[in-house]
Formats: structure tokens, C-alpha cells, sequence
């Protein structure tokens, strides 16, 4: 079954409100801007991820200095998980961020 609209903008809510968290709990210097379902994260160094919405698709978009990653949700998991991959989010989160910045999150939420 797919995600209703309602269903995908709370689960879009929440989990960039988990990332938010995450960033602003940890000792980085970073700048978080949340403005139309994208929330960007910029690092120190001038590098960025940017987590995009995209409601036609039901997906939620990444996208890194790497490159960008696409994700489902999966009810049964209750996790987003890249359609490419395999990984949850907040696995290739703390991935990205660790080859951007050097450093290690945690994302246990996603």
C-alpha cells in the first residue's frame, strides 16, 4: 500500500526534525535552514546535504557531495530505505557526513 499524502508529509516532518536533532545535539558548526520540505545542512568547510521532499514520487530525496540517493519508505521496517542500495537514511547519512566533514553521527532514528 502506498503512502497517503498526510501519511508522507508526517513522516517527512519527523524525520527531518530526528536530523535537525542530531546536528544541533552534536558539537559541529553547522547552518540548518528548513524552508519548503528541504531542509540543508551546511558544514564548516562549505559543503552541504540536502534532504528534499518529493511528494509526486513519495521519495525522499538526498543529495551529498557524493551524489544523490533516493528513498522509499517501508512500512514494515519503518525506515527509509535508497531504492539503489539498499541502506537506510541513516545509514548514507552517516556515511556522507563522515566523508564531508570527517566526522562520525549517529543517526539512530533513521
Amino acid at each position: 500500500m502506498s503512502l497517503t499524502e498526510a501519511r508522507f508529509h508526517e513522516l517527512i516532518d519527523d524525520l527531518q526534525q530526528n536530523v535537525e536533532d542530531v546536528f544541533e545535539d552534536s558539537d559541529l558548526d553547522v547552518d540548518l535552514e528548513n524552508s519548503a520540505g528541504v531542509l540543508s545542512v551546511r558544514f564548516e568547510n562549505g559543503s552541504q546535504l540536502i534532504l528534499s521532499r518529493q511528494e509526486p514520487l513519495r521519495q525522499l530525496w538526498l543529495a551529498a557531495r557524493s551524489g544523490g540517493f533516493h528513498f522509499d519508505y517501508d512500512e514494515a521496517g519503518g525506515r527509509w530505505i535508497c531504492d539503489a542500495s539498499g541502506d537506510s537514511l541513516g545509514e548514507l547519512l552517516a556515511r556522507v557526513t563522515l566523508e564531508q566533514i570527517g566526522e562520525e553521527l549517529e543517526f539512530p532514528e533513521l
